[in-house]
C-alpha cells in the first residue's frame, strides 16, 4: 500500500468565491449569505456552497463562525492569496515533475451495497484530486485512464482496504476472476467495491471480511463494471499524545 499527498488546490469556483467575498464585503461592510454566494457561482445547492467554504477555511483563506450568519471573513486580500497560490503551484511543479494528479470522483461503498443519491458526487469538485508519484504506478498504467474513489465501509478489510481509504482505479468495463472492482448495479441503483468472480449464469461479488457473505448477481447484465483497483491509499489517522 502506498501513501500519497492529497491536493486541494484552488479551483475556478474557489477563485470566484474569494473574489465575490472580497468585493461584497468592500461594498457592503458585511459578508454575503450562503445563497448569495451560490448565486454568484451559479450553484443552487447551499450544501455544495458550504462544502467549498469549508475547503477555503481549511486552506486558510477565510474564517467564519458557523453559529453566526454572515460571519465569513477573508483573511487576506483575494488577489494576494491567489497570486501566492499560483506561485506555490508553479514552484511545486518545477520540483515535482513526476507527480500526477488523479481526480477523486466520489465515494464507493465497501460493504453491503447501498443506494447512492444523485447529489452525492456533487460534493466532489472536478479539481479535487490525489497526487501520486508516477514511479509508484505500474508502468502499464496511463494517468489519463485513472480515477479515485473514497472508500466507505469495511467489507474489504482483509484486502487492506479500510473505511476512509482511497482507491485508485483504471477505467474498465470487463474484469477477470479475482479482480477487485468498483461495480454499479443498474437494477438497484447501488454501488459497491468487491472481488469479482463469474460463475456460470451469475456473478459473485466477494467481500474480504470473514463476517460478511458474498453478493450474488443473478442477472449479470444488470452489473456494470466501473473500474479495476490498481492502488490503495491508506488514510493516516492521528494518534493522541
Amino acid at each position: 500500500m502506498m501513501m500519497a499527498r492529497r491536493s486541494q488546490g484552488l479551483s475556478e469556483r474557489h477563485r470566484k468565491i474569494l473574489d465575490f467575498l472580497t468585493r461584497f464585503q468592500e461594498e457592503n461592510g458585511y459578508s454575503p449569505s450562503i445563497r448569495e454566494i451560490g448565486d454568484s457561482i451559479n450553484v443552487k445547492s447551499t450544501s455544495l456552497v458550504d462544502y467549498y467554504l469549508n475547503q477555503l477555511e481549511q486552506m486558510g483563506f477565510i474564517s467564519r463562525d458557523n453559529r453566526v450568519s454572515r460571519s465569513i471573513r477573508v483573511l487576506e486580500p483575494a488577489e494576494r492569496l491567489l497570486n501566492r497560490a499560483v506561485n506555490t503551484v508553479r514552484q511545486a511543479g518545477r520540483q515535482l515533475d513526476d507527480i500526477i494528479p488523479i481526480p477523486v470522483l466520489g465515494r464507493i461503498v465497501a460493504s453491503e451495497p447501498i443506494p447512492v443519491p444523485p447529489s452525492d458526487l456533487a460534493y466532489f469538485d472536478p479539481d479535487y484530486s490525489v497526487e501520486i508519484a508516477r514511479s509508484l504506478l505500474p508502468t502499464r498504467e496511463r494517468p489519463e485512464d485513472l480515477f479515485a474513489l473514497e472508500v466507505q465501509g469495511d467489507s474489504m478489510i482483509d484486502a487492506m482496504v479500510n473505511d476512509g481509504d482511497t482507491v485508485i482505479l483504471r477505467r474498465a468495463q470487463e474484469a477477470n476472476n479475482g479482480d477487485m472492482v468498483a461495480v454499479w448495479l443498474d437494477d438497484r441503483d447501488e454501488t459497491t467495491l468487491k472481488y469479482f468472480y463469474k460463475e456460470k449464469d451469475r456473478v459473485r461479488l466477494q467481500p474480504a471480511n470473514p463476517t460478511m457473505g458474498p453478493i450474488y448477481v443473478e442477472n449479470p447484465a444488470s452489473l456494470r463494471i466501473m473500474g479495476k483497483v490498481v492502488m490503495v491509499i491508506r488514510q493516516v489517522k492521528s494518534v493522541a499524545a
